[in-house]
């Protein structure tokens, strides 16, 4: 691909720039004040309208089916018989590894344990029916709704960028199409707030996974080298990650991404491998089908699920906090999956991204979930209280410490995630990137510098997540940043709809 050295849009870049850095000192200098006031504004969130992240991922579920499955599906990204740019293989390995980050090794091991001890539904917590409900419903969080919430915005982009040929690569202009041929002032300005709704999506999508992910990543480094896991561990991991990722963002797409992902598909098939056979093999599988079995029948009752008059508090704390950091994610995968789709079509992108993503993350909550609760239920390691006392690190630490070689083990998680997050935050460095250079092709990546200066960015708002800590920071921060996504991914849709009735089949 082509490279362009000072191809910048000083009126995206600046206020884009500034947005980051006033957030990150925020969060560093005043912790507890933003903490209390971004809570306020999640209860009035989560209350008032949690009803529209349900129904937006019903809506993006029907509209998808009949995109991949209708007429306009066999319509190609690029010229009617071009070819694919990146290989099956290799283009699976970047949505997965793009599209999950680090999260889902952290996520798959504690999460069934939150579900175990507060079940959905009334369930009594620890019962054989909450092991069950347990294991499974990490798998509907990251299953096939979450993977179609990234799909508008990929469609949509891919379209202008190959189909029309269009010259940048912002969520706002694959936009333009839901106005209208008729161009009006307003329209203008409405798609200058959308880049910044996106703007604020990927803060609030990165900076969480960074804020998850890291503490972790510094836990193992700590087990490893028998010390504590102290902020100074932390703000080292942060650096090593700094090095790691500004290096596949100076590569480029070609080299840096697509390497680092294939290379990790490895490692973590490895490792998943590892857990499988040594692990309780026979209870594993008999979960899973089990699980599986659950979903279908479990599927509507659960994009549904708003607990009206129980108030558990189940749908807020989880479903609406995944359903608002898939939102967040969207523009990133959107742009991202868009620029290595050229030469695929509608049908192929959906179905891949949804079969290749959801089969491999409840591969990921099959193995090591199952696993993790065998471990509670057995009574082998008391999990629940370690996680309640001392947090996910710790109680994520235990588990891998009881796998045969734990030693080796550990070192192997740590590397997977890492490598999972680095590509996730290149990626997305890539992206902003983009989105803050004029005129840019689907042909054309921005310049190093640039995706450079991003990467420091992206390491200096998560700093001040972790300065704030606690897992509900995390889940705050995503549901505040998708929320107003909502909107955007409604004009995706429509957007999407007004140009292929255009296109000539």
């Amino acid at each position: 691909m082509k490279k362009t050295k000072f191809n910048i849009d000083l009126k995206i870049f600046i206020p884009t720039l500034l947005v980051f850095i006033v957030m990150s000192l925020i969060m560093i200098t005043s912790s507890e004040e933003a903490y209390s006031f971004l809570s306020r504004l999640l209860g009035l969130i989560t209350k008032d309208f949690g009803w529209a992240y349900l129904c937006i991922y019903i809506a993006n579920f029907v509209f998808l089916g009949w995109l991949a499955f209708g007429r306009y599906g066999k319509i190609r990204f690029g010229k009617p018989d071009e070819k694919p740019e990146y290989g099956k293989f290799a283009w699976i390995c970047m949505v997965f590894t793009t599209g999950i980050d680090a999260s889902i090794m952290i996520m798959s091991l504690f999460e069934p344990l939150q579900y175990l001890q507060a079940p959905p539904f009334e369930i009594e917590p620890f019962s054989n029916q909450a092991y069950d409900y347990a294991h499974m419903y990490g798998q509907f969080h990251w299953g096939p709704s979450a993977w179609m919430m990234y799909i508008p915005a990929t469609i949509a982009i891919a379209y202008v960028l190959y189909v029309k040929n269009g010259d940048t690569t912002r969520v706002s202009t694959a936009c333009a199409a839901a106005f209208g041929n008729k161009k009006k002032v307003w329209h203008k300005y409405c798609l200058i707030l959308i880049d910044i709704i996106v703007v604020f999506g990927i803060m609030g999508g990165i900076g969480a996974s960074i804020g998850l992910e890291i503490p972790v990543i510094s836990q193992i480094i700590s087990t490893l080298l028998g010390t504590e896991n102290t902020i100074g561990m932390k703000l080292f991991a942060l650096l090593l990650l700094l090095v790691l990722f500004g290096g596949t963002v100076y590569l480029g797409l070609d080299k840096g991404i697509q390497n680092l992902s294939t290379i990790n598909i490895y490692v973590v098939l490895a490792f998943l491998g590892v857990m499988f056979i040594v692990g309780p093999t026979l209870y594993i599988v008999d979960s899973e089908i089990n699980s599986v079995g659950m979903l279908l029948s479990n599927f509507v009752r659960m994009s549904t699920y708003t607990d009206p008059n129980v108030q558990s508090g189940f749908p807020q704390n989880w479903t609406m906090f995944y359903w608002g950091w898939w939102l967040a994610y969207m523009p990133v995968m959107g742009l991202f999956v868009a620029r290595i789709s050229r030469g695929r079509t509608i049908r192929q992108v959906i179905t891949g991204e949804v079969l290749w993503g959801s089969l491999g993350c409840m591969t990921f909550f099959g193995v090591m979930g199952g696993y993790s609760l065998y471990l509670q239920k057995t009574g082998t390691v008391d999990l629940v209280s370690i996680l309640n006392e001392q947090g996910q690190e710790a109680a994520i630490a235990a588990v891998i410490q009881s796998l045969p070689m734990s030693k080796i083990m550990l070192v192997a998680y740590c590397i997977s995630c890492f490598i999972f997050l680095a590509t996730t935050v290149s990626s997305s460095a890539f992206i902003i990137s983009s989105m803050t250079s004029r005129k840019l092709t689907g042909y054309e990546q921005p310049a190093r510098w640039n995706r450079l200066l991003w990467a420091v960015v992206f390491v200096m708002f998560s700093a001040g997540i972790m300065i704030v800590g606690g897992f509900e920071t995390i889940q705050v921060v995503c549901v505040i940043a998708g929320f107003p996504l909502i909107a955007v991914c409604i004009v995706l849709m429509k957007s999407i709809y007004n140009m292929v009735r255009e296109h000539d089949i």
